[in-house]
Formats: structure tokens, C-alpha cells, sequence
């Protein structure tokens, strides 16, 4: 499998913003109404937003490649950009997505390998993600990554408020 991991710099803000629409929508947007999908991607996908995230030290956004192709992206944070908990002990996986096309060929299990490193490396305890109940696949997924279910918290898509089930791995 010829796959490559990129950093994401703010030179990249529109691929970005494009792939987080996509993955998300394609994710999401069959679940949930027009509506509040719209309201979500114009609030959490804008560019001005998306820049100041990948400026933050404190995050790490990766591009993933398969076959000179982008596939998807991952959004790791620490410390204070973590969305919650903000523990000093873990990072957080706070986005992880692949395009349709390129499910099933490894690299969110490339991607999560990728944070657990970056976690060690990082002296971590812990790494820790929000997933959506209803998204049984991903929570599947997680479990077999030696992610175990801890907590839930609401996540607001456009005003809809839905459970998000918290997982994390232990890494000591």
C-alpha cells in the first residue's frame, strides 16, 4: 500500500475545507436534515476558522494520501485545543476521515497508528474521541483499536443536539 502522511499548512485551507465538507456530508448528510447539516458545515468548515485551528500549536492536521490521491485527514489536539477533558495526559483524535472511495484499505487504522505515536512520543496516557452514537461502523472500528467507551458528551450539528459516545485507549 503506497500511502503518505502530509502535513496540513494554511497554504492548504481550501483542500481542507473541501475535504471536511465531503467526508463530513457523506458521513453524516443521510442522517441528518438539510438543514442543520448546512448550518453545521458553514460554522465548524470556515475558512477563517479552519486557519486559525491549523495555526494553533497545540493541534496537528494531516493529509493522507493512497496512490498519489487525497484520501482523508486527521485533526489530533493537545492541551487546550483538545475540544473537552483538556488533560495534560492525552490527545485527542478530534477528526478522522476518509473518502468514500478509499474506505476500507486501512488508513484510518494508519491514521489512529499515527496518533498513538505522536501520543507516545508526546508522553501521553491516553488517547481519547468523540463518536456518534448512531455511527455504529466507526464505533466498531474504535473497539477494535483498543478503544473502550468512557463518557458521552452532546455534539451540536446545526442545532441539532445528538450523544456522542466518548472512547479512549490507554497507552501505559
Amino acid at each position: 500500500m503506497v500511502t503518505n502522511l502530509i502535513t496540513v499548512t494554511n497554504n492548504d485551507i481550501d483542500t481542507l475545507r473541501q475535504i471536511s465538507i465531503e467526508t463530513f456530508s457523506d458521513t453524516f448528510g443521510a442522517e441528518n436534515s438539510k438543514e442543520d447539516l448546512e448550518k453545521y458545515l458553514e460554522s465548524a468548515y470556515d475558512s477563517q476558522k479552519l486557519e486559525k485551528e491549523v495555526e494553533n500549536h497545540e493541534s496537528n492536521f494531516q493529509f493522507i494520501y493512497y496512490q498519489n490521491q487525497l484520501a482523508g485527514y486527521l485533526k489530533l489536539n493537545i492541551g487546550s485545543a483538545q475540544s473537552e477533558l483538556q488533560s495534560d495526559d492525552a490527545l485527542e483524535v478530534e477528526r478522522i476521515y476518509i473518502k468514500k472511495e478509499f474506505k476500507r484499505l486501512g488508513l484510518g487504522k494508519q491514521l489512529i497508528s499515527y496518533a498513538i505515536d505522536e501520543a507516545k512520543k508526546a508522553h501521553k496516557k491516553y488517547i481519547w474521541l468523540g463518536v456518534w452514537e448512531h455511527n455504529e461502523g466507526a464505533i466498531v472500528f474504535y473497539q477494535k483499536q483498543g478503544f473502550v467507551e468512557f463518557s458521552e458528551h452532546i455534539f451540536d450539528l446545526g442545532g441539532d443536539e445528538q450523544r456522542d459516545i466518548l472512547m479512549k485507549k490507554s497507552l501505559i
